[in-house]
């Protein structure tokens, strides 16, 4: 079965399309370091449409998501760009936690899992 791999970086890559399903590394709010978690999470969940898409897949097709807050108090905040983005009637298995994260630019991370 063939491995198709999407911006490989030294470290890993963003995306990677092993048999009919898709994943991504977590995806912080590069347009957005130091942002508010509202523009945070709305450039993350635009970079995962980037990849799905690249992959040949979309949102509509998602398994699972993970979703990191730097403070659980920006759930709801989150959440509010979330429901307005996810399929409805398509949406995952999530799990949502808090974590100190890579850069303290960054307060939102999510990585999913994608049917093709």
């Amino acid at each position: 079965m063939s491995i198709k791999r999407i911006d490989i970086g030294p470290r890993m890559s963003q995306a990677v399309v092993h048999g009919d399903t898709v994943y991504t590394a977590g995806q912080v709010a590069q347009n957005a370091p130091g942002a508010s978690v509202t523009e945070q999470t709305k450039d993350i969940l635009a970079a995962i449409d980037r990849l799905l898409a690249e992959a040949g897949t979309d949102k509509s097709k998602l398994l699972s998501a993970n979703i990191w807050l730097a403070d659980i108090s920006d759930f709801d905040e989150m959440n509010a760009v979330w429901d307005a983005w996810v399929s409805p009637g398509n949406t995952p298995c999530r799990a949502c936690v808090e974590s100190k994260l890579a850069s303290p630019k960054f307060t939102v991370e999510i990585g999913v899992i994608a049917a093709l």
